[in-house]
């Protein structure tokens, strides 16, 4: 069975072939609006503390996959410590919660954890996913953000406390606002009270393991309290304290690593910006041709073969098969065009560093020194807390691996220890 097609059909396609995948451009507005921030002092009683953790970089091992997701690994590597402290920074702002801190992962030391990776980011454009979490395991919500900069964000005159996509980050402070407002001071003190009592099982699980357990839908609860003078729940407070100190010297390489970023960064989004639009038009340029011009093949066979063999029909059904083979043609260089672009893109990519400064924290009567990346610092951190406890009990400390090399404590002068 044959068709019939048009004549004036197959010319619209060919012309259809030569249109597709024409890009279009729009003005973009620079939006500095903060997120909501307290206009009084917000009652201790209804004060959070929060850690947002260092965003997972989100890096696909195939190489094709960091190409065709205009990846850059070594930015993608600092930007999980620049967003993570970034944001801190936007909620510490708000004067609507208590301590906020950037932690390497998850950690009891806090009420509430915010947590999050990379889905895209370059000059132009900023995915996250992110979750927010309390102490009792409940999820406030998982939620993806997007934002489109604007190419006057760049601008030297921006406040640097400002950032292009400053929507991401005020959306995120809103809503977890929104949320802790749905809590009454009895669900806040409930979600510090089990923040503290994990914190305490973590440290001596002997003692505090039956204060809190989880119900059905996962979520924990405290079952019992230690009396309010109990010395092992003194301790632990110490310990937490201790904690504190050590997050919040990291904090200080974080602020340092945000002051060093910021210009390169900068940079690197602005001359990404243009990059990033034109390689996104390009790719729909290129599918746009591609489809315009199979179309328009599909369209001038039919013109071929169908019933109708007037030399008008024949000559249009032959112009559209070299229409759209053109275009399939304008499609395979518009991919190539598109994969130069992605490759300028890894290439204005900055180095991140891989370990941080040594760190030297006071221990009443101890000098701890740690070495390493980040993740290593806290995990060494950890384990010398973990002793510190057992030895102000006066216990043994339980068997357990041997403490990382990135490990050196010392005595002060004049110690027993």
């Amino acid at each position: 069975m044959q068709f019939v097609v048009p004549t004036r059909t197959i010319a619209a396609v060919a012309v259809l072939a030569t249109v597709l995948g024409c890009g279009s451009t729009s003005v973009r507005s620079v939006d500095m609006r903060p997120p909501e921030r307290a206009t009084n002092a917000v009652p201790e009683a209804l004060l959070l503390d929060v850690g947002v953790a260092i965003f997972d970089a989100n890096i696909p091992e195939d190489y094709d996959e960091q190409i065709e997701g205009n990846i850059a690994p070594e930015v993608r590597r600092a930007e999980g410590n620049y967003i993570a402290y970034f944001l801190k920074n936007v909620l510490q702002d708000t004067g609507q919660w208590g301590a906020v801190r950037v932690v390497p992962r998850h950690t009891n030391a806090v009420d509430v954890i915010v947590s999050g990776k990379i889905i895209a980011s370059d000059g132009e454009r900023l995915q996250l996913e992110v979750t927010a979490t309390d102490a009792t395991d409940t999820v406030w919500f998982t939620k993806r953000y997007e934002g489109l900069s604007s190419r006057y964000a760049y601008d030297v005159s921006v406040p640097r406390e400002f950032d292009p996509f400053q929507t991401v980050y005020r959306e995120i402070a809103d809503d977890l606002l929104a949320h802790r407002k749905n809590l009454d001071e009895t669900a806040i003190g409930r979600v510090r009270t089990v923040a503290e009592m994990k914190f305490a099982r973590e440290f001596a699980p002997d003692a505090f393991a039956n204060y809190v357990e989880q119900d059905k839908r996962g979520q924990s609860k405290v079952v019992r309290l230690p009396a309010t003078n109990d010395p092992m729940l003194a301790r632990v407070r110490r310990v937490r304290e201790r904690e504190y100190l050590f997050i919040d010297t990291l904090d200080e390489y974080f602020a340092e690593f945000h002051r060093k970023m910021f210009t390169p960064y900068q940079e690197w989004r602005l001359a990404t910006y243009d990059e990033a639009m034109a390689y996104r038009e390009l790719k729909a340029q290129s599918r746009a041709r591609m489809l315009g011009g199979a179309l328009a093949i599909a369209g001038g066979i039919g013109a071929l073969t169908s019933d109708d063999n007037s030399g008008m029909t024949q000559g249009a059904g032959y112009v559209a098969i070299v229409g759209g083979a053109l275009a399939v043609q304008s499609a395979v260089k518009k991919r190539a065009e598109a994969q130069i672009h992605a490759d300028v893109l890894q290439e204005l990519g900055v180095s991140a560093e891989a370990e941080i400064a040594p760190h030297t924290i006071d221990l009443e009567n101890r000098t701890v020194s740690l070495s390493g990346t980040v993740d290593a610092q806290y995990d060494a951190m950890k384990r010398v807390l973990r002793q510190v406890y057992y030895e102000e009990l006066g216990l043994a400390l339980p068997p357990e691996p041997a403490l990382p090399a990135a490990i050196e404590t010392e005595p002060d002068a004049g110690s027993d220890a």
